[in-house]
């Protein structure tokens, strides 16, 4: 038992520091010396995470330290489009945690507790706003149907991600894996450890053609 218990422990120090590695100095390391914004408590997981008192609201954010955006409707991706078969919803899921800080409407330090204090506001290129008709589009669901009706797209069951799984397994959210959504693209905590927080290398466009068959 005390060898188990030790061998589990040196995996789980492991993987923290793996983890903590590849966020520092990344777009999400907001420890003091970053170049637009200071965590002045200096805590490289506080200003997402708590142990205490976390935001519970959003089923997919663990020990969320951050207040949920209160923008009623955003405008979205498509709107009137005569070529756009899905039907894009307004922000859902792991999408709402983005928008918490990215949509410009909520002060960084804005949590149910305040373990990280923040100072400045998100740069001018992170602030995707309000208006979302010029992203790509999220909070939709993606799945063999879609991509039949579509004909430009992969079937999320049948076609590999590059990360190990299927594209719904390891790209798509939700109770049936079929919703795309920020992290579809993005990983917060950067482990592919590529620029843009992206999951995968998008050289030759090898991301957007992971779903994308044009």
């Amino acid at each position: 038992m005390k060898k188990f218990t030790f061998t589990l422990t040196v995996i789980l120090i492991f993987l923290f520091n793996q983890g903590f590695s590849q966020l520092a100095t990344s777009a999400h390391d907001f420890t003091n010396g970053d170049a637009w914004n200071t965590n002045t408590s200096n805590k490289m997981c506080g200003v997402c995470h708590t142990p205490h008192n976390a935001n519970t609201s959003v089923a997919e954010a663990p020990l969320w330290n951050h207040a949920l955006s209160a923008v009623a409707t955003y405008t979205l991706y498509g709107t009137g489009s005569a070529t756009l078969d899905a039907t894009i919803n307004q922000p859902s899921s792991v999408s709402k945690l983005c928008l918490a800080c990215h949509d410009g409407t909520v002060a960084l330090d804005n949590g149910p507790l305040s373990n990280a204090t923040m100072i400045g506001t998100v740069s001018a290129s992170s602030n995707v706003g309000t208006d979302l008709s010029g992203d790509h589009p999220i909070s939709f669901t993606y799945n063999d149907a879609l991509a039949t009706a579509d004909g430009g797209l992969h079937p999320t069951t049948t076609t590999v991600s590059g990360m190990g799984g299927m594209i719904n397994a390891d790209m798509l959210f939700g109770a049936g894996n079929d919703q795309m959504e920020c992290s579809s693209c993005h990983d917060v905590h950067n482990s592919a450890n590529i620029a843009g927080l992206l999951l995968k290398t998008n050289t030759n466009s090898e991301l957007c053609l992971t779903c994308h068959d044009k």
